[in-house]
């Protein structure tokens, strides 16, 4: 993630203008209220999804545009976050042309990312940037059973490891200046390592993995919230609060708690859940903008995929009705005419044009929560 790292706490104070002070007048039964009141739908997910796809998706590129307007692609990470909502939504369906969709994304990377050289250091300009697609090379592996995936996960791996890992001081940096070590290279390292582990059993991923983390807890973490980053010239420490940091955090944690059976992996994932359910979110619990036409706007659509990691496979269900009630929020507000979503969850997704990074979050959040019964 580019341009984004060293903004000043102030600088992402954002105007809410329009703050959902409108409401759609419909008629209701006192027995049977209208569902989209109540809680988005299964049959909402698929119409989320789709839409998304049609106003965002270049078929012949094969990767996403960056605004509906269709005139250039988004940037080289948040395409991995994009492909991971499209394994998401084949969890979710098993559908066979879902799973074309995932294969066609991959491609749609190596023909524009240099066949996955990690060498490439005009395509690679950050490693961030790499470490999100080395996650979801390793999952699309785990999806679809292809080996090519996985080998390029484990070159990516390595790759990074080499030469942003700080053998002196611990942790990763994040440029290839190597002047800051941020939050999000050293927690998706983590969930990078464990998803390798996982599926390798080799036990050098673990071993880095738990090492990575102990260092982004002494240096990152202060009960449950999360730094940005650590400025290694300056020495200071940047506590901006983004969504997208609290969730790698939380899915590093859960990810070694289910590996090691450790509960103090699991207690730093609560603690990062209630900060940012809290502190961060609204006194609805309503999740931060993030995102004034800039790539914050997807940061959510990660935090989801990790908060539900928290919920169901570390079972701590007391979270699922936060991001479902943040979830029918945005559903309710979105475009009707074109059932888009906007990062700003509270106001009406606007009716021009508007980003994929901000319209994404939701569509993601919905391939891997339920709706409420």
């Amino acid at each position: 993630m580019k341009k984004l790292k060293y903004l000043s706490l102030s600088a992402l104070v954002l105007l809410f203008l329009g703050c959902g002070s409108e409401k759609e007048e419909e008629e209701v039964t006192p027995t049977k209220p209208p569902v989209e009141t109540a809680s988005f739908t299964a049959a909402d997910v698929n119409i989320a999804y789709t839409a998304f796809n049609t106003h965002f998706y270049n078929p012949e590129a094969k990767l996403y545009y960056s605004t509906s307007a269709k005139t250039g692609l988004g940037a080289i990470w948040t395409q991995a976050v994009y492909w991971d909502i499209a394994m998401d939504a084949y969890n979710r369906t098993k559908d066979a042309n879902q799973l074309k969709l995932v294969n066609d994304i991959y491609q749609g990377g190596f023909q524009r990312y240099d066949g996955y050289n990690w060498n490439n250091t005009r395509e690679w300009f950050i490693y961030d940037d790499m470490m999100w697609w080395i996650i979801s090379l390793a999952r699309a592996h785990q999806i679809t059973g292809n080996q090519v995936y996985l080998d390029k996960s484990k070159e990516g791996f390595q790759h990074v490891w080499s030469r942003s890992y700080d053998p002196v001081n611990g942790g990763m940096f994040w440029n290839f200046a190597k002047d800051g070590k941020n939050a999000c290279i050293n927690y998706p390292t983590v969930i990078a390592a464990m998803e390798l582990f996982n599926i390798t059993k080799d036990a050098q991923y673990l071993d880095k993995a738990k090492t990575i983390y102990a260092w982004s807890r002494a240096n990152l973490f202060n009960n449950g919230r999360v730094a940005d980053n650590i400025h290694v010239v300056q020495g200071n420490v940047g506590w901006s609060d983004y969504t997208y940091n609290q969730g790698t955090c939380i899915g590093a944690a859960v990810m070694l708690y289910k590996a090691t059976g450790t509960e103090s992996y699991l207690n730093d994932a609560k603690l990062a859940a209630d900060y940012t359910k809290q502190k961060m979110s609204d006194a609805n619990g309503i999740l931060p903008a993030e995102g004034d036409w800039n790539e914050q706007g997807v940061l959510k659509a990660i935090f989801g995929r990790y908060i539900m990691m928290l919920i169901k496979d570390a079972n701590q269900p007391q979270y699922l009705p936060w991001i479902q009630d943040n979830i029918t929020l945005a559903w309710k507000n979105r475009d009707k005419a074109r059932n888009l979503t906007f990062r700003d969850y509270r106001v009406a997704c606007p009716t021009g044009t508007i980003q994929s990074y901000e319209a994404s979050s939701v569509v993601g959040m919905m391939q891997v929560c339920p709706p409420k019964e």
